[in-house]
């Protein structure tokens, strides 16, 4: 117990000097930056093929580095990347299966891929795969006698474990296990990259978990340089220790539990790190040697346990480090927390690599619901964390490649049916230089970072240059907040978490797409509505302290019209008693003609409502709306963009009209058009970090030094890689 109290007052520790941080490298240390992406779908022919689902969740490389090899279990194939360039990947083609690739490795020449091939979850089947890289031809195939999960190699390339996972069907006994069949382990020697099928020993894994001993089911599995294998049984939330070359068990242990505190286990719309969960099972998933007597094992849980962390382990089963929440919190302080998991398993870390670059041994650790990859630095007592990396949605697995030092990673989630992100491999290479991402991020309170998440409006802070106000919409329902960033700081900082009050509790039913200034020290707020679900577009005014002291209902002649598409922005253009407020309505509603939206207008001291027309430009295979104003100067300053990610993205602009134009007329009757000039195209802002282009740039603002601000909305990391983008884009004025 000595031991774990040190650890635990270690990780604490950490954790502060983390959130205290403005960046997480050094200057003068190498890092990783992300140098290209590559949608999975680039590997499909042209034309309707390319729409269909793909994924990539197990990748691999080519031993001399210049080829990632991926697998695609729900397009039945394995897809190559030529990497030659590596900042510029291009697609080398597939080869299809009989079956789902569930994992893939490489051996010389030839990639080893397992291929599962059940006909249910009481017969399951499945075969090893050796596939020529250069023919892309299938050379032999193994019977496995069971599905296979993961697949690895050792380090002379002379044997390959497969971990004959035979899972449970979640249908069935609301998944509990045990449901046999019973998985076990499979070792087959190789030669030069192919299988010898004959040379195919099975270990059995029975009798060795205290939970469901009867039923093991395998999940990872890794090699060692004395060719010992390490394998975790998930479910039975056990760890195996084996002799690769005589196939048997050495040693075995229960993976445990940990007593989590500081964590958010409710899913409520808030994020607020109070919460414990006393003896969480660990549940292991991914494991890496870190040495020849050290593993590492990510705890991703599954339908019991899951501790949200990992966790480094000796070969006899004692706990050297436990992360505990450290991981969250880290993730949570740059805006990837996804609160919609807080009752399940958190960030959800599920994927591993290790290697050695230069002279450090690094780990990598890949969270699933996060989106996000932990650079660790492995000291031989408390890990470093180095970087946090922005990864596609749902990083699976992860290979490095020191030799050329890159990292790539394979993201399974493929959103192209409902007009989302594709699934991508994303690429990093690391040098020296300073980390581009992230970009923003929150500062610790009380050893606990601010979370954050889905800023949707921008507003300055008055006679402070660099510092900015943010919004958070409706994804956080049960915590509006109004945030203040220092942007003199890289990344910027979120320093302060204003809650938007009504009545003395956090205000309820709001969706806050805008604020402004009310130039008394409170804020002007909009809120877009949605009938559907019972609350209106309103105007809110609350005071300095974030209390909602006014809302102003929409008239009837705006009312009448009204779509779930309201006001995406606010901004007050004159000063003292003659100030109106001007809102930006994102699309046409019922009472617009198609390609114009409305710029609606309230006078504070006449209460009179007005509007004029705003030209959108063509939709092209979506929609185009506008996401901000806000007035500097002469001007007002529009975001217009669509709604479309990645290769699909088309518009995302700043234009300006002037204020001269902005005359509104009586609702009900005809609305004058206003003339607009476009300032900015965003489109190479938002691909300087070499991911896809993300669809909600929501915020914009210029602060008082005469700065242009860009803020874009993650979705609290729903169905979304969970970046936020942050980033001047200079004098406004020069413009």
């Amino acid at each position: 117990m000595g031991d774990f109290m040190t650890i635990v007052s270690r990780m604490t520790a950490l954790t502060a000097v983390l959130l205290a941080s403005a960046a997480f490298p050094a200057a003068a240390e190498p890092v990783f930056n992300r140098i290209a992406s590559f949608a999975v779908a680039d590997n499909l022919p042209e034309g309707d093929a390319r729409k269909a689902p793909t994924s990539a969740e197990i990748i691999t490389a080519s031993e001399d580095g210049n080829t990632l090899v991926y697998s695609d279990s729900p397009g039945k194939r394995i897809g190559l990347i030529d990497i030659t360039d590596a900042k510029a990947p291009k697609a080398a083609g597939v080869v299809a299966f009989d079956g789902e690739p569930t994992s893939v490795t490489v051996a010389g020449a030839k990639a080893l891929v397992a291929v599962n091939t059940r006909e249910s979850f009481v017969k399951p089947s499945g075969f090893l795969a050796v596939v020529d890289l250069a023919s892309k031809k299938v050379d032999a195939t193994c019977d496995l006698g069971g599905q296979p999960d993961s697949v690895a190699v050792n380090k002379d390339r002379t044997l390959a474990a497969i971990a004959i996972e035979n899972e449970r069907d979640e249908e069935v006994n609301d998944g509990k296990i045990p449901q046999m069949p019973a998985g076990d382990l499979v070792i087959l020697s190789l030669k030069d990259g192919v299988a010898d099928c004959g040379s195919l020993k099975r270990v059995t894994l029975t009798g060795l978990a205290e939970i469901a001993g009867e039923d093991p089911e395998p999940e990872f599995v890794a090699f060692n340089g004395k060719d010992e294998i390490a394998l975790t049984l998930q479910e039975n939330n056990h760890i195996v220790i084996i002799d690769g070359k005589t196939a048997t068990v050495k040693t075995h242990f229960s993976a445990g539990a940990v007593d989590l505190k500081n964590i958010d286990a409710k899913r409520n719309g808030a994020i607020a790190f109070k919460d414990e969960q006393p003896a969480r099972k660990r549940e292991p998933d991914a494991v890496k040697w870190l040495d020849d007597n050290r593993i590492v094992v990510a705890n991703e849980g599954d339908y019991e346990g899951g501790s949200r962390g990992f966790t480094i382990f000796d070969t006899t089963g004692k706990v050297l480090y436990e992360a505990g929440a450290t991981f969250e919190h880290a993730v949570a302080a740059i805006g990837h927390y996804p609160e919609k998991r807080s009752s399940a398993k958190g960030v959800e870390p599920e994927g591993l690599e290790a290697a050695k670059f230069g002279d450090d041994n690094l780990f990598f650790l890949l969270a699933e619901r996060a989106s996000i990859v932990g650079v660790y630095k492995d000291t031989g007592a408390e890990p470093e964390l180095l970087q946090l990396l922005p990864s596609g949605i749902s990083p699976e697995g992860a290979v490095a490649i020191p030799a050329r030092n890159l990292l790539a990673t394979a993201n399974e989630v493929d959103l192209g049916e409902d007009g989302g992100a594709r699934s991508h491999v994303m690429i990093y290479e690391r040098g020296e230089g300073e980390a581009a991402y992230p970009q923003i991020r929150s500062v610790g309170k009380d050893g606990l970072p601010i979370g954050f998440g889905a800023l949707s409006g921008l507003a300055t802070v008055a006679d402070k240059p660099g510092f900015l106000r943010a919004v958070s919409d409706s994804v956080f329902s049960s915590q509006p907040t109004i945030f203040t960033i220092d942007a003199t700081q890289k990344p910027a900082l979120i320093t302060e978490a204003l809650a938007i009050t009504r009545d003395g509790a956090p205000a309820q039913k709001l969706d806050i797409e805008g604020i402004a200034n009310d130039g008394d020290g409170g804020f002007w707020l909009v809120s877009e509505g949605n009938s559907d679900k019972l609350y209106s577009h309103a105007i809110l005014h609350a005071n300095k302290k974030g209390e909602i002291k006014k809302e102003i209902a929409l008239p009837e002649a705006l009312r009448a019209g009204e779509t779930r598409f309201g006001f995406e922005g606010i901004t007050v253009v004159g000063e003292g008693d003659d100030q109106t407020l001007w809102m930006a309505v994102q699309r046409e509603w019922k009472d617009d003609e198609k390609g114009f939206a409305k710029l609606v207008s309230y006078n504070l001291k006449s209460e009179e409502w007005g509007a004029v027309r705003y030209p959108l430009e063509k939709a092209g295979d979506g929609w185009v709306g506008l996401s901000e104003i806000s007035v500097n100067g002469d001007y007002a300053y529009i975001i217009e963009r669509d709604n479309l990610i990645g290769q699909a993205a088309k518009l995302k602009k700043i234009y300006r009209v002037a204020l001269s134009e902005l005359k509104p007329a009586a609702l009900g009757g005809e609305l004058p058009v206003v003339k607009k000039e476009e300032v900015r195209d965003l489109m190479p802002d938002l691909k300087a970090l070499s991911g896809y282009v993300v669809d909600k740039v929501e915020g914009f603002t210029v602060d008082a030094a005469g700065n242009g601000y860009v803020i874009t909305d993650n979705d609290g990391v729903d169905d979304s890689s969970g970046e936020t983008l942050f980033f001047s884009i200079g004098a406004i004025n020069a413009m």
